[in-house]
């Protein structure tokens, strides 16, 4: 299955995924401002980003939400699902493991989607284009054994990796519903989704949303509207016009942006394997992109 075309009148869906790359590079930032359990700080996340999104859905897109088949809820649902444990696993990374190694092997989600897009959605992914997605998740493994880690560190680790499946599948489901439902509508579902799933895990493990101070408010009003209305939500929209790998390859940018926050906020050197390593992704992120945009014009 071939991409579909990479523009939609004058504008090129990349430059959106770039903004989507760029407020989603904030997450780590936002969620080491935290100081509440990581249940918490999804909860508050996908609570604003819900109520921020419903007047857009009730005035804007009635029609088309009520026009929502049963198959549309039941993705929706299993995207939304897929997501909070994206948000609960990759949250806790980032309080045993450092920034830059929680970012990175969280972007290895490109490995699953490309892994996916070829075995369920029949996809075709350019030779040239295997190289560059290998060429930068070596640069990706680069910046994690930069880490000196820790104790938890290699717990951080894994919840890294976890939630890069999980936002794998979840990336490969908004493929398919973006295919003929508007970006509103889907992610409105699926952050609802989302949002009673977070409710439940809450529910179930007793942890309270309440009583947390405005500070986790206010992180979770960051997180919804840098990091998931102007991150997650131009991700889903730039699916209608690019592949699921190719969305995936761009995020891995991601890990380069938020190492440099993180050094000039929080002090984490970036170490000369570091930098090597952030310059090798962009390197497999740019030949990607040359190899895609061949394929899709040949």
């Amino acid at each position: 299955m071939r991409p579909l075309s990479p523009r939609e009148g004058a504008f090129n869906p990349k430059y959106g995924l770039f903004l989507g790359v760029l407020g989603a590079s904030f997450s780590s930032i936002f969620v080491r401002w935290s100081a509440a359990p990581s249940l918490v700080t999804a909860t508050w996340r996908l609570g604003w980003a819900v109520l921020l999104l419903l007047p857009s859905v009730l005035f804007r897109h009635r029609e088309e939400l009520r026009a929502a088949t049963g198959r549309d809820f039941l993705f929706c649902a299993l995207s939304g699902l897929l997501l909070a444990f994206h948000f609960t696993a990759w949250f806790e990374s980032l309080k045993w493991t450092s920034i830059a190694s929680s970012t990175v092997l969280v972007s290895t989600e490109v490995i699953f989607s490309a892994l996916g897009f070829a075995l369920f959605l029949r996809g075709t992914i350019p030779r040239p284009g295997v190289l560059a997605i290998v060429l930068a998740f070596g640069g990706s493994v680069a910046l994690a054994l930069s880490d000196s880690g820790g104790a938890g560190a290699l717990k951080g680790d894994l919840l890294a990796v976890a939630a890069a499946v999980f936002v794998a599948a979840y990336t490969l489901i908004g493929q398919v519903q973006r295919g003929h439902q508007s970006t509103t509508v889907y992610t409105f579902l699926t952050y609802a989704s989302c949002l009673a799933a977070l409710l439940c895990m809450d529910l179930f493990t007793g942890t309270p949303i309440l009583g947390w101070g405005l500070r986790e408010a206010a992180v979770g009003l960051l997180l919804a509207v840098f990091c998931t209305l102007l991150g997650h939500s131009l991700f889903s929209w730039s699916l209608k016009w690019l592949s699921s790998a190719y969305v995936s390859a761009a995020k891995l940018c991601e890990p380069v942006f938020a190492s440099i926050l993180g050094f000039f906020l929080f002090r984490e050197a970036i170490r000369p394997l570091q930098a090597l390593g952030a310059l090798i992704v962009l390197a497999g992120v740019f030949l990607y992109t040359r190899a895609e945009t061949s394929y899709a014009s040949a």
